[in-house]
């Protein structure tokens, strides 16, 4: 990336500007954000091409697109700041909706706040949050995930501690990890309404609204989705302490995959309802093999 100067050593930097860009919907580009694509020295973008044809469809040009995506994000860091000092203007783009939320931009913003050089945001589209505005669910207070792990531990670290807090949990999910993801969204936070959105701003949006509790009805509509969807999870819901029966058949279903038994009361704890983990844990010595 080199962006040379008429004016080097020029004491007034230029301002990173982070864009947000249509989800879908051409005319969700604000005057304000074409300006700045138009006027900026380079547009930062994960895809260039893609950003190109973008940019044709909201009716507007760029004079020069660069490449910044996870994997080059830290590479670009020293030459965007070098630009910035000497007074260009530079515009982040995603491919869609507000970079840096879970696009990159993160490691560039952190990198002008620490070296004191101007940024600012042109608000705009954003998939999470229209997505729960639309959901019919409650809206706060609202944690946003960005993609899940693809592994069940991994998505067991991530989810697990929100079992009990009253929150609505917001994440990006691809249509062949989805069905898997409820199931292991059920098992770990419990019973809880909640919607897929699709599409969002174009001809086909949908807002599909179901309960994780219904043994899979919802699964046959999922089957139809394409490429990624935006997923809403409903607060826990007021339910009444587990019986013991069902604790000590949580047990047995949690020992096969092993841990410690802090670890195995803890994952039964997130199962169940009403009980401590030390409850569950004084009770594993009689379940537990060889116990």
């Amino acid at each position: 990336m080199s962006l040379s100067s008429e004016h080097p050593g020029s004491k007034q930097p230029g301002t990173l500007s982070i864009v947000g860009t249509p989800l879908g919907n051409a005319e969700d580009l604000t005057p304000r954000a074409r300006r700045c694509l138009e006027e900026a020295d380079a547009v930062l973008a994960e895809d260039t091409r893609r950003a190109g044809l973008a940019c044709a469809r909201w009716g507007g040009t760029a004079r020069r697109f660069i490449s910044v995506h996870d994997h080059n994000e830290e590479q670009r860091k020293n030459a965007v700041l070098s630009a910035l000092r000497d007074g260009k203007n530079l515009a982040l783009v995603s491919d869609a909706g507000m970079p840096v939320l879970a696009d990159p931009g993160f490691v560039l913003v952190r990198a002008c706040r620490d070296a004191g050089l101007p940024v600012t945001v042109l608000p705009g589209a954003c998939a999470p949050v229209t997505a729960l505005a639309g959901s019919g669910i409650p809206p706060q207070p609202f944690v946003f995930f960005g993609f899940l792990p693809r592994k069940r531990a991994d998505q067991e670290a991530v989810l697990a501690p929100y079992a009990r807090i009253p929150a609505t949990l917001v994440f990006f999910e691809r249509r062949d990890r989805l069905a898997d993801t409820l199931d292991n969204a059920l098992r770990l936070l419990g019973p809880r309404e909640g919607c897929v959105a699709r599409e969002l701003t174009k001809t086909h949006e949908e807002y599909i609204r179901f309960h994780l509790d219904e043994g899979g009805a919802y699964k046959a509509v999922l089957t139809d989705l394409l490429g990624e969807a935006t997923i809403i999870l409903g607060p826990p819901e007021i339910l009444t302490k587990s019986s013991r029966e069902e604790v000590e058949q949580r047990i047995a279903e949690e020992i096969p995959r092993g841990g410690t038994p802090r670890e195995l009361a803890r994952r039964v704890q997130a199962r169940t309802h009403g009980w401590t983990s030390g409850e569950i844990y004084s009770m594993l010595p009689k379940l537990r093999p060889g116990g």
